[in-house]
């Protein structure tokens, strides 16, 4: 296997795994995810589906920037919705907004454009931490993950640059 295509594997294996391991705090332990959490799972499945249609087509030179890109976008978008998500977190309690309406409501009453202002200015919810490991929310994991997300997608994209020197 091309080195290109171990880093679109482990991109894909390591996203679905988060993914999943998000679905289980869901269905299994009972943990709802905040509008927030949902949009960073979008982020994700994004991340998966360049990920995998990367390893399946094995691109070379231009389509491999391509995906790369498209996969530092998604997880730049992601890791900023985390970054938000922390920032609100850490808000004193007098400064936390009132909480909006759950996802599916949102989602079934509203346009697309006002879920996404709602989840972003009335994100109350959001602001509550559920679970923790090591001391860090889903919120900090999920920011941590991103931003390595981020720094592979530009390793690998500067990647021949640097080596084309040595």
């Amino acid at each position: 296997m091309r080195p290109p295509r171990v880093f679109y594997l482990l991109l894909f294996l390591g996203s679905s795994s988060l993914l999943g391991f998000g679905y289980y705090l869901q269905f299994y332990k009972g943990i709802e995810p905040c509008p927030l959490c949902m949009f960073q799972r979008f982020a994700y499945m994004a991340i998966i589906l360049f990920s995998l249609v990367a390893l399946i087509h094995g691109p070379k030179n231009l389509w491999l920037r391509i995906y790369s890109s498209l996969i530092l976008i998604a997880s730049l978008i992601g890791g900023g919705i985390a970054a938000y998500q922390v920032r609100l977190i850490y808000l004193p309690p007098d400064q936390i907004p009132e909480c909006g309406p759950g996802w599916n409501y949102m989602v079934d009453v509203f346009p697309l454009a006002d879920v996404i202002k709602m989840a972003f200015t009335a994100s109350g919810e959001c602001a509550e931490v559920t679970w923790t490991f090591l001391s860090l929310s889903i919120p900090e994991w999920s920011l941590i993950c991103f931003s390595g997300i981020t720094v592979l997608s530009v390793i690998h994209l500067v990647r021949r640059r640097l080596f084309a020197f040595i």
